[in-house]
């Protein structure tokens, strides 16, 4: 297992997720209701998206190296773009977020199921999902990068539910969306070098 991917895996996806929708939603249901109930379905959730994305991302590794470079350069420019121009629809949102109402009595299952949901939903095709089949791709190391998107993942909605209104006055959230679109550019910047040196 590559360290340099589990380790590239954790920052990428973790500077991309902190802004977001999915870590609000996970710092509203972890405000109402019992943090712990809420982390199992939101972590449960994630594991699925990874999996996902790494299967995709794998699938990639069939494309010939030069021409792979290439795409994973194009995706990374891409999920950069789309950072920084969702950060300003999203900040608008942010505010209107309410968690849904499960009832005062409602349980463990209940909490779980609805976080795992919400995030469900939420991440289908999000962009850290489509950076996770990237690195993927890149490295060539599912588990790795697998491991390291999970744990990312895991890492924001545990910052989430815990803290992270604190957080957000800490480091603001522009601060964030630009740290994180610079590194998915150097990556495609490393990426389209490999295609063109070979």
């Amino acid at each position: 297992m590559s360290l340099t991917a589990l380790l590239t895996a954790f920052g990428v996806v973790f500077l991309a997720e902190l802004p977001d929708k999915t870590a609000i939603a996970s710092l509203i249901l972890g405000a109402r209701y019992r943090p712990s109930w809420v982390f199992a379905g939101v972590a449960a959730a994630f594991v699925v998206h990874v999996a996902l994305a790494v299967a995709a991302g794998s699938l990639l590794t069939l494309v010939p190296r030069r021409p792979l470079e290439a795409i994973v350069a194009v995706l990374f420019l891409g999920g950069a773009v789309l950072m920084l121009r969702s950060h300003g629809r999203e900040a608008g949102e942010e505010e209107a977020e309410e968690a849904p109402d499960l009832g005062d009595d409602a349980g463990f299952g209940k909490v779980a199921g609805t976080a795992f949901g919400v995030i469900m939903v939420a991440e289908f095709g999000d962009l850290t999902q489509i950076v996770t089949a990237n690195l993927a791709a890149k490295f060539a190391d599912p588990l790795a990068v697998g491991l390291g998107a999970t744990l990312g993942l895991w890492a924001v909605g545990g910052l989430a539910i815990v803290g992270g209104r604190s957080l957000l006055k800490v480091l603001p959230l522009h601060l964030i969306v630009r740290l994180a679109a610079l590194v998915m550019v150097v990556l495609a910047g490393v990426s389209l070098w490999q295609a063109v040196a070979g």
